[in-house]
């Protein structure tokens, strides 16, 4: 099978770990023996480019022309099965499904956020939850609230690409749903359940767990207002210095000098700064608890998958694909202090019950094996269901 694999990277890692996700996922399906064609582009890009194309890059997110130039050719010379969309923004546009499409080729789209309604992708605005843009013919608060970039005119451009590639969207063949919110989210859009399958991510087996350590982690790679750092040392500091163990937090951000100040005050809070990949085992190895605490619907967090991985149940909040990832491998409450300062010593009473069933989780759902199945069998049904001519 051939299979086009089409994502436009960010500057940055996005809150869902999206670029790592997508290369780790060319990895499993070549090394399950699918030929796969990458038609990648990067924002890294965009400095680059002659003054013609740059000229055009406002326009890019409704139709980037190069980009359905360059599919056509792939297609043309190459012949794939199916074209895998993740990321389309802003250099390879929704069109390109269209392009696809004029060629009879079948679309399935992972769907990493909320950007088929939210300019930002994440119904998250200054500060908490926002549907504002739900149900609207045109997205227009997007552009009073400047959600794209924090710009008024490219928040515009976004809400006018929302509105032009709405059939676009309801034209995918199919979609792969992280999560069961994520799917809801593509059913309350219009999309027929017959087009959703639910396929978590992946990531790589780390190998057989380590005994259970002690005490609470929460890492991150940004320790920032919507990933709950303020709402869990709400909580923490709810119950006296000591009482839960030890609290060790990762990550950088805006609120690290809040992190650091309750540090200073508590001897059971441990700031550990930014950790690379071996310092973050580490400390999964030397915790009972890991903690996914997001104020936001969170698509699935890759902490909490490499929790399980690691054999390590998760007291997260019962927001986005925080609950289906959990299951029955730790407890998730409401995004509340209360409910969170309630559930800590619960968490810790419970931890080396859980601990089994984490690893057991993850291996059932999270594992690249499994996963990769799951989305080969969605290719195979695309393809048999695929039109014989072009749209």
């Amino acid at each position: 099978m051939k299979v086009v694999v089409a994502h436009n990277r960010y500057r940055e890692a996005q809150p869902s770990g999206e670029n790592t996700i997508v290369d780790q996922e060319i990895d499993q399906l070549a090394a399950a023996g699918v030929e796969v064609l990458p038609f990648l582009r990067s924002s890294d890009e965009i400095p680059d480019l002659s003054p013609a194309a740059k000229a055009l890059l406002p326009i890019s997110p409704i139709y980037a022309p190069k980009a359905q130039r360059d599919l056509a050719d792939l297609i043309r010379t190459h012949r794939p099965d199916v074209l895998h969309l993740h990321n389309p923004y802003p250099l390879i546009s929704p069109w390109i499904v269209r392009t696809a499409h004029r060629f009879g080729l079948p679309v399935l789209q992972t769907v990493h956020n909320y950007r088929q309604v939210c300019a930002s992708g994440l119904y998250f605005r200054d500060g908490g939850i926002c549907h504002d843009c739900r149900g609207r013919g045109f997205p227009l608060p997007a552009v009073r609230h400047r959600c794209y970039r924090g710009s008024t005119a490219q928040s515009a451009l976004m809400a006018t690409t929302l509105t032009v590639h709405r059939p676009t969207w309801r034209s995918v063949d199919g979609y792969l749903a992280l999560t069961d919110a994520i799917k809801d989210h593509l059913l309350a859009y219009g999309i027929p359940a017959e087009r959703i399958t639910v396929k978590p991510n992946a990531i790589p087996d780390p190998g057989p767990p380590a005994p259970l350590g002690d005490g609470f982690l929460f890492f991150s790679g940004r320790l920032s207002e919507e990933k709950g750092v303020r709402l869990l040392l709400d909580a923490w500091q709810r119950h006296p210095d000591g009482a839960n163990g030890r609290l060790r937090i990762a990550g950088d951000g805006d609120l690290r000098p809040l992190v650091e100040s309750v540090a200073d005050a508590r001897g059971d809070v441990e700031f550990l700064g930014r950790l690379d990949r071996s310092g973050i085992d580490a400390a999964l190895r030397a915790t009972a608890v890991v903690l996914a605490t997001p104020t936001w619907h969170d698509v699935l967090p890759t902490v909490v998958l490499e929790a399980l991985a690691a054999g390590r149940p998760v007291l997260g909040t019962a927001l986005g694909g925080v609950p289906y990832e959990v299951g029955d491998a730790g407890w998730t409450v409401a995004a509340e202090a209360d409910a969170l300062a309630a559930a800590l010593p619960v968490a810790r009473a419970e931890a080396a019950a859980k601990a089994p069933l984490a690893r057991l989780r993850y291996e059932r759902t999270f594992h690249p094996d499994v996963v990769t199945k799951r989305l080969l069998d969605t290719y195979s049904g695309l393809v048999r269901n695929a039109a014989p001519s072009g749209r």
